[in-house]
């Protein structure tokens, strides 16, 4: 096609003015700006000449009377701006073009353009309604969002906000429109100040997208099979006095026969059975400081966990030691045991009784051998953060000696199972971590706060290596199958084991637990988001709040401080050079909830 020089052409659906027609298409914009283009990315409106854009003229013409009479003809382009507007210009000619975009009446290209039907012109008329009353009705909502005066009737629009608050959605039209950024801590907040979501919602498990129902899949019927009975031993499940699920208790037989027992999972959860998949999709259990959510049903923590009824199934680990902790012996029983359950704090009212003296003297030796191993100890101060009858709780995990027994136990049971894992030639998941050269470091809380920037981060393997953080040169998971996924497929391989069935290969158990994985780290820091969703409304409440910190990383004015008491990291300006490990006030300056961010000062 030929475009004559000073031509108008649509180009993007603007007009453009042809201002040179060879070698090269040339086209003035309505900026003025000169573009080169080619002939099929423009359409020639009317040959000219037009010598200035800004002279078209808007046209008032009758389309609709043009449409009817047009009902079953086709015409150009000229065609209509003469029936339409009486004449054809270059102005007509675009105000034709213009009714051909608009698409309403008409529709085809400048030879050959046809009348839409009686039908779809009375859609089209229906949508644009319909989009010019929700737009009346979007701006309404957003002058009441302007005032803060939101109603039930704008819940619709408040939905989208809570789809990009939960990170369901990506955009947000109410943020766009209030020249915000489209981000989940804005659309909380703006909820917030709406009055929309209270302050103590915590949106971070569905925005995640981790359940927070319990599963409801069935559970068979414990199987008929011989177990050895230890109930003549005083066992005991040793946790804190909030669990509901316990899972792992202690007996001891003899001054250095210990023995590990671990709720009997397995036998009730088999391979590939509904509640193992339902489980392996959760990874671990969900715990917040609001509730719970176990990893799997209800009825198995019912049937299962230790001390729940008089006598419990139990895959028991007897452990043979020598003085120094080392296992000398080890055998796995599914058994029968009577246990008995305490908090932390009541045992530690107990040292004086049997067993508990000769546990503690067990788990000295094994803390003792360990460190001489290369054990690396990280003691950083902690809470548990519970919401109790409405009322944000902060617990001190304190340093317990029954805490103690309790973590060497399970170490010990870990390293005895992986040992006997590869004597049996059982394909396993084995927990290991590398070495790292750590530095000098500073005393106190500040070398062990530097101490974990060095740690490297854990393994899963099918094969046995040393895991430096704890120093043993082989471990495995094995104490939590109620909870973990990852104790819970050990379990299965070694009851499988024990009983002659099947194994699953190491392939097989290396992809489960890789997608179990995927899902504890999106557990984890749900957990971690939410523990801090709860201090930061603790703190909203709490506007007062004072208290102390101890500074362990300085840069300049610029200095870190662990908030013992809330389980808090905070950065603080200091006035003056502070010594690492010094204790300093400091009050509250502001909280943020949706940012999950506060500020202190230090008091002076």
């Amino acid at each position: 096609m030929t475009f004559p020089k000073h031509s108008l052409v649509a180009y993007k659906n603007r007009p453009a003015l042809i201002i040179e027609n060879s070698p090269d298409l040339q086209i003035e914009l309505e900026d003025g700006k000169t573009q080169k283009v080619r002939s099929k990315n423009i359409i020639l409106i009317h040959p000219g000449p037009v010598l200035n854009i800004a002279h078209l003229e808007p046209q008032s013409g009758d389309a609709e009377t043009a449409w009817e009479l047009l009902s079953h003809d086709t015409v150009t382009l000229r065609e209509l701006a003469e029936l339409a507007f009486g004449r054809f210009t270059p102005s007509t000619a675009w105000g034709a073009w213009q009714l051909i975009c608009d698409s309403l009446y008409f529709q085809g290209t400048p030879d050959c353009i046809t009348a839409c039907s009686r039908e779809e012109v009375s859609r089209k008329q229906e949508t644009r309604r319909l989009k010019a009353s929700q737009k009346i009705a979007f701006t309404g909502f957003l002058t009441r969002v302007a005032n803060r005066q939101v109603t039930s009737e704008d819940d619709h629009f408040l939905a989208e906000l809570e789809a990009m608050a939960l990170g369901e959605a990506s955009e947000s039209r109410v943020l766009r429109e209030l020249g915000r950024s489209q981000n989940p801590q804005n659309a909380h907040s703006l909820l917030l100040d709406l009055g929309h979501w209270n302050n103590r919602f915590n949106p971070y498990p569905k925005r995640f997208g981790v359940p927070l129902s319990a599963p409801v899949t069935n559970l068979p019927e414990l199987p008929e099979e011989d177990r050895v009975d230890l109930t003549h031993l005083p066992a005991f499940a040793i946790d804190n006095a909030w669990t509901t699920d316990p899972d792992d208790a202690l007996s001891l037989e003899g001054p250095n026969h210990l023995w590990v027992h671990v709720a009997d999972v397995a036998a009730l959860v088999l391979p590939d059975s509904a509640a193992d998949i339902e489980a392996r999709n959760r990874a671990a259990s969900l715990y917040l400081p609001e509730m719970t959510v176990p990893m799997l049903p209800a009825v198995a923590s019912e049937r299962l966990a230790l001390g729940i009824r008089d006598v419990s199934p139990a895959l028991s680990f007897g452990l043979n030691l020598d003085s120094e902790g080392g296992i000398v012996v080890m055998e796995i029983v599914p058994s029968w045991v009577r246990v008995s359950r305490l908090s932390y704090e009541q045992a530690e009212d107990m040292f004086h009784d049997l067993p508990f003296e000769g546990l503690l003297c067990l788990a000295q030796n094994n803390e003792a051998r360990r460190k001489r191993n290369g054990a690396v100890s990280i003691e950083l101060p902690e809470v548990d953060i519970r919401v109790e009858d409405g009322e944000v709780v902060f617990h001190p995990v304190r340093s317990l000696r029954s805490q103690m027994i309790v973590r060497e136990a399970m170490l010990m049971a870990g390293e005895a199972v992986a040992g006997y894992a590869l004597r049996e030639g059982i394909p396993f998941a084995f927990s290991t971590q590398e070495a790292t050269q750590i530095p000098a470091l500073p005393d106190g809380l500040a070398g062990i706060y530097a101490l974990r920037r060095f740690m490297k981060r854990g393994q899963l393997k099918s094969l046995p290596a040393r895991h430096a953080g704890i120093g043993l040169d082989m471990y495995t998971q094995v104490s939590s199958p109620i909870r973990r996924y990852q104790d819970l497929i050990v379990h299965q391989q070694l009851r499988a084991h024990i009983r002659g069935h099947g194994l699953l290969t190491s392939q097989e158990m290396l992809q489960r637990l890789g997608a179990a994985e995927a899902v504890t780290s999106i557990i984890r820091q749900v957990e971690r988001l939410s523990n801090l969703h709860w201090t930061m409304v603790y703190l909203s409440e709490t506007p007062q709040w004072h208290g102390e910190g101890v500074i362990v990383e300085t840069d300049g004015p610029h200095c870190t401080a662990l908030i013992p008491n809330i389980g808090l990291e905070t950065h603080l300006h200091c006035q003056r050079s502070l010594p690492l490990n010094t204790r300093v006030p400091i009050v509250l300056g502001v909280s943020n909830v949706p940012e999950l961010r506060a500020f202190f000062r230090i008091d002076d």
